[in-house]
C-alpha cells in the first residue's frame, strides 16, 4: 500500500515538474493564461502617420475626377441660360429689283433699284423669357446634382475610411489573439505529453489557431481592395501608399427621425434637383403651349434708284414689312409637342414623390441602425467585453490547478476575440450609418462632424 501510494506521488510528481518545466519556458503562455486581451494596437500603427478623416474628405473635394466632372458639367449647363432668352441673329440682305432683262440698266424703268435690307426675328412675347426659364432651372438642377455627387462621393469616402479602419483594429485583434492561443497550444501540448492532457484538447487548439490564420488571410485580401476604393475615391494613383485610417471611435448623437425626413426634405441636393426639374418642365409645358401663337418677321429694306433717262432724279424709296408664320400643321407638329411636355412634366412629379419616400425609408432605416450599433457598442464595451475577460482570468486559474478542461479554457478566450471583433464592427457599423445619414439629409462634407469618442 505504501508502496502504491509512494509510486502514485511519483508520477504526479514527474508530470507536475514536466509541466513546470514546459510553462517556465513559455512566459508568454502564462499571460496568456492569466491576462486578459489588452487593448488592440493596429498593425504598423507606430511607422505610418494617421489619416484623419476631415483630412481625406478635403482633399477629395480637391482632387476627386467625378466631382470635377460634375462641375464642368454645371459651368456648361450655366453657359446655356443666356443664348436661350436671346433674338435670333438679324438677317442682312442686299440685292438688285427690277433690272430689266434686254437692257441691264438702271435707268429705263422707274421700278429698277439697288435693294439693302435688315430683317429680325421676334418671337411672341413671353417665349423669350420662358426660354431662359428652361434653361436656368436646367441648370439649377445640373448644379444641385453636382452637390449630390459631391456629397456620394464623401458618403463613400466615409465608409470605406471606417471598412478598412475595421479591417486593421480586426487585424490587430486576431494576431494578439492567435499569439496567446499559440502559446495555449504550446501548454495543450506539453500537458499531452506528460500525460495530464488529452490529444482532443490539442486538436482543438490547433483548429482555433488555423481559423485565426484563416481570418487573417480574408482580412489581408480586404485590405488592398479598401485601400485602392480609398486612393480612387481621393484622386490619387493606384499606386500611392492609401491612407491609414485613426482608430475606430464613436460618440452618441441625437437622432430625431421627424427632424431628419424635414431635413432630407429640405436639403438633399437631388430632391431640390428634380423640384428644379419640375420647374423647368413646367416652364417647357408653358412654352410648347406658346407655339401655337406666331413669331414676327420684321423687314426693313432701303432701295435706291438712279436717275431717269433725261437725268430728272428720282426718289430713293423704303420698305417696312412684318410677317408672321401660320401655325397650320398644329395637329402634327405643336399638339405632339405639348402633349410630351404634359408628360414630361408629371412624370418630374412621380419621380420627386418615389424619391422623396424612398429618402425617408432609407432615412429611417439608417437611423434605426446607428441606434441599434451604438446600444451594441456600449454592450460589449461594458458588459460583455470585461465579462469574457473575467470569464477567461476564472478559467486560466482553474485550468492551472486542474479543476477545468482545456475547452472551456479555450471557448472563452475565443469569446474575447468575438466579442472585441463584434464592438469594432458595431462602431464601424454606426458611424457608416451616419455617414448615410448625411448623405441622405443633404449635410455637405464639410459641415458634417465625425469626431467621436469611445462609447
Amino acid at each position: 500500500m505504501n508502496t502504491t501510494f509512494t509510486s502514485r506521488a511519483r508520477g504526479q510528481l514527474s508530470i507536475t515538474c514536466c509541466l513546470l518545466l514546459a510553462l517556465a519556458g513559455a512566459p508568454a503562455a502564462q499571460a496568456a493564461l492569466s491576462h486578459p486581451l489588452a487593448p488592440p494596437a493596429p498593425p504598423g500603427s507606430s511607422d505610418k502617420p494617421r489619416a484623419p478623416l476631415a483630412a481625406l474628405l478635403v482633399e477629395a473635394l480637391q482632387h476627386n475626377p467625378e466631382i470635377r466632372a460634375a462641375g464642368q458639367e454645371h459651368e456648361a449647363a450655366s453657359q446655356r441660360i443666356e443664348p436661350a432668352g436671346a433674338l435670333d441673329d438679324p438677317m442682312l440682305e442686299a440685292g438688285v429689283l427690277n433690272l430689266p432683262t434686254r437692257s441691264l440698266s438702271f435707268t429705263p424703268e422707274d421700278m429698277t433699284m439697288k435693294m439693302l435690307g435688315l430683317s429680325q426675328r421676334f418671337p411672341y412675347p413671353g417665349k423669350r423669357a420662358l426660354r431662359r426659364d428652361v434653361a436656368q432651372k436646367g441648370a439649377d438642377s445640373v448644379s444641385l446634382a453636382a452637390r449630390e455627387t459631391t456629397n456620394r462621393v464623401a458618403r463613400e469616402l466615409k465608409i470605406a475610411y471606417y471598412d478598412l479602419a475595421l479591417v486593421i483594429e480586426s487585424q490587430s485583434v486576431v494576431e494578439q489573439n492567435r499569439a496567446l492561443l499559440g502559446q495555449l497550444l504550446k501548454v495543450a501540448e506539453s500537458r499531452y505529453t506528460v500525460g495530464q492532457g488529452s490529444q482532443l484538447d490539442v486538436l482543438k487548439a490547433q483548429t482555433a489557431y488555423s481559423r485565426m490564420s484563416e481570418e487573417l488571410i480574408r482580412l489581408a485580401r480586404e485590405k488592398p481592395m479598401l485601400e485602392a476604393e480609398l486612393n480612387r475615391l481621393l484622386g490619387r494613383p493606384a499606386s500611392a501608399p492609401a491612407p491609414v485610417p485613426v482608430p475606430l471611435e464613436v460618440s452618441a448623437a441625437a437622432l430625431s427621425f421627424p427632424k431628419l425626413e424635414e431635413q432630407a426634405a429640405t436639403g438633399r441636393p437631388q430632391l431640390l434637383a428634380l423640384q428644379a426639374l419640375t420647374i423647368r418642365n413646367q416652364h417647357a409645358l408653358e412654352l410648347a403651349a406658346k407655339d401655337r401663337f406666331p413669331d414676327f418677321d420684321v423687314r426693313f429694306s432701303y432701295g435706291q434708284r438712279d436717275r431717269m433717262p433725261d437725268g430728272t432724279p428720282r426718289s430713293d424709296v423704303v420698305t417696312l414689312t412684318v410677317a408672321i408664320n401660320l401655325p397650320v400643321w398644329r395637329q402634327a407638329k405643336t399638339n405632339p409637342r405639348i402633349a410630351e411636355a404634359q408628360a414630361l412634366y408629371e412624370q418630374s412629379l412621380s419621380t420627386y414623390e418615389m424619391q422623396r419616400n424612398e429618402t425617408a425609408m432609407k432615412l429611417r432605416q439608417q437611423v434605426a441602425v446607428a441606434e441599434q450599433s451604438l446600444r451594441a457598442a456600449a454592450l460589449y464595451r461594458n458588459e460583455l467585453v470585461p465579462q469574457s475577460r473575467l470569464a477567461v482570468d476564472a478559467a486560466s486559474s482553474a485550468y492551472q490547478v486542474n479543476r477545468l478542461d482545456f475547452s472551456p479554457l479555450l471557448d472563452s478566450r475565443m469569446s474575447v476575440l468575438n466579442f472585441e471583433i463584434s464592438r469594432a464592427a458595431a462602431i464601424a457599423s454606426y458611424n457608416k450609418a451616419l455617414a448615410e445619414i448625411d448623405f441622405l439629409t443633404g449635410t455637405p462634407p464639410e459641415s458634417s462632424t465625425q469626431t467621436r469618442g469611445h462609447p
